[in-house]
């Protein structure tokens, strides 16, 4: 939307996880960005009027959009990450999608792995990653979310050595969202925003954010209990109760 003020034009941009759709909204898990930064819009504006398969020079200066530069950039990211980590500095990596069966993205993920980096995968559905196998994937965990809600947000984590990069889109790591669709990520810039999944990039086993949580998820087998015989917290009602005590909090100012 673009709104004229007082200091002139000005840009409303809505980057989400999702679809705009009032049954599915009910249903599943999402994320978005509600941003008026500028260059983002920029971005924006010239993905939707000029078309990225018929001007493949288009460039975007924040945004990842496929089919030409997603794959590539996300790709960087994990290469940048396996540096960093061989140059003594924090490193890793979280993500969280749908699927993911991508070749070149798996192929930089266990490089990145064979290099120590940490890396946490949350996929709800096609996996072809093969954690923790020794000399390829030892760094390497995947988990799924399960609950009320259909987990459908995508989400990038980069640990960036110590200054936390955090993406989110729409795109799955599949052929058909990388090559035969038009998809973006857009960054999180507020610090604020990143503060919290990237807490745990940096702890690995302080895993209490929305890509890798103790909290209820499976791998072969179920883990809903912790050590001690405990149930494990349930991350979707965690985060549903969590939503609504800061709604009730923006009401009262």
């Amino acid at each position: 939307m673009v709104r004229q003020e007082a200091d002139g034009l000005r840009r409303y941009c809505h980057v989400g996880t999702g679809n705009y759709n009032p049954k599915t909204a009910r249903l599943y898990e999402d994320l978005g960005l509600l941003t008026t930064d500028p260059v983002i819009g920029e971005d924006l504006t010239r993905l939707f009027n000029q078309p990225v398969r018929l001007r493949p020079r288009t460039r975007f200066k924040r945004l990842l959009v496929a089919p030409r530069s997603l794959r590539a950039g996300l790709i960087e990211q994990i290469e940048a990450e396996t540096e960093h980590a061989r140059a003594g500095r924090p490193a890793s990596i979280a993500i969280k999608v749908n699927s993911i069966v991508d070749e070149a993205l798996i192929d930089a993920l266990y490089r990145a792995s064979q290099a120590g980096v940490p890396i946490d995968v949350v996929v709800r559905g096609i996996c072809a990653i093969r954690p923790g196998v020794p000399g390829l994937s030892e760094t390497i965990r995947v988990r799924s979310v399960l609950g009320r809600f259909l987990e459908h947000s995508r989400v990038f984590l980069f640990g960036n050595g110590g200054e936390p990069i955090c993406w989110i889109g729409s795109a799955d790591m599949m052929h058909r969202n990388l090559d035969r669709r038009v998809e973006a990520l857009t960054p999180i810039l507020d610090r604020g925003h990143v503060a919290e999944p990237a807490g745990a990039a940096r702890h690995r086993d302080g895993r209490r954010h929305l890509l890798v949580p103790p909290r209820r998820r499976r791998r072969w087998t179920r883990h809903h209990l912790d050590a001690d015989g405990a149930p494990l917290l349930d991350l979707q009602q965690h985060t549903a109760e969590q939503r609504q005590r800061m709604r009730r909090k923006a009401r009262r100012r």
